[in-house]
Formats: C-alpha cells, structure tokens, sequence
C-alpha cells in the first residue's frame, strides 16, 4: 500500500469534482462551502440541523459557518426556525429551492457517469467494494482521530425499537422512519461497531 497514493488519488478526484461544482455554482451567486452546508442540512436529522452542528460537520469557523448561513437564508434556499422548546435554537430547514439546487448538483454528474463507465467496461470495478472501503477508511479516521461520526441514526447506540416505533435513547423523543435514515451530530456507533 502506497498511503502517497492513496491521498494523491482521493484528492485528485476531490479537485475534479469542486470545479465541476464550483463551475454550476457560479450561475448561482455560491462558494461550494455554502454547498456543502446545503448538502449537509440535506442529510442531517431534525436533532442536527443547528448552526452549531453545520459548524462541526465541516470543521470550520463559528465566523464562516454564519457568513454561509447568512447567504443561504438571503437567497432563499434555508430557513430559520426556532426550537419549539429552547428559543436561543435555531433550526435550518432546507427550502423547496434549496432541495432543487441540491438535486441539480448532487451527486456529481461527472463522478456518476465515470462510474456508470467503469461498471460497462471494466468487469475488476466493483462500486459496492469501493462504498465499503471507503465507509471502513471514515471510520477509521474518526475513531482514530476523535471525530464525531455523524452517522445514521439507526446504527447509533442510542436508537432504540421500542412497540412498534423508535425513540432516541439520548434524548428519549420518539423517531420517525424519516429520522431513523438521517445523519445525527450526536450519532455514537454500537459498541460492536466500534
């Protein structure tokens, strides 16, 4: 194993698919930080989807993550929305404008089709072992390094089946089947996943 490689590679493919995006941006007035934001509050559940957990999902400044915030909300692709029990939360729902640019943008147009490709062509690409992997290197990562996961409620510690629905053990409200498939900033993997 090369690990130069390796980074050389993820990087490169991460570069091709920025200015893809960077490019369709463009046309929109946004910085592909402002979509990762977007992307991220398009997989978060209703627990994570705060300023404050945008913020520790991209691993960036409390500063930049309210400029992005701020230009979102301007043109209209989030919403802010109070917490129904704390006032000082405030919740960022994704408006129908916001979910159509997503769509427009994600996944990356160039990145399906160099897949769709491969899987044509070349019978030794395996798409399904390379999601595998690359799950088993983030967590790797994470684990490692003490990141948070924000992994899929239903693989979290605290996802609870209980009668015929879901609570979330940490907060002890009930789930609903949307939440169960969604990320969460409080996601702790099972101790047998660990």
């Amino acid at each position: 194993m090369d690990i130069i490689i390796i980074q050389q590679l993820l990087d490169r493919i991460g570069n091709l698919i920025r200015v893809e995006m960077r490019t369709g941006l463009i046309e929109h007035g946004l910085q592909p930080v402002q979509f990762d934001a977007l992307y991220y509050l398009s997989i978060c559940n209703r627990f994570s989807n705060t300023p404050k957990a945008v913020t520790e999902f991209l691993g960036l400044t409390k500063g930049t993550v309210s400029q992005t915030i701020k230009v979102l909300e301007t043109k209209g692709y989030i919403e802010k929305v109070a917490d129904c029990t704390d006032k000082r939360v405030m919740h960022l729902i994704m408006t129908a404008k916001g979910r159509q640019l997503l769509d427009d943008y994600f996944p990356s147009a160039k990145l399906l089709s160099a897949c769709s490709g491969l899987e044509g062509e070349n019978s030794e690409f395996d798409p399904e072992l390379l999601q595998q992997q690359l799950i088993l290197l983030l967590a790797s990562m994470q684990k490692q390094h003490q990141y948070r996961s924000f992994g899929v409620c239903s693989t979290c510690q605290h996802h609870l089946h209980v009668n015929n629905g879901y609570v979330c053990g940490l907060t002890q409200l009930p789930l609903t089947s949307d939440d169960i498939t969604l990320i969460c900033v409080e996601h702790q993997r099972r101790a047998k996943e660990k």
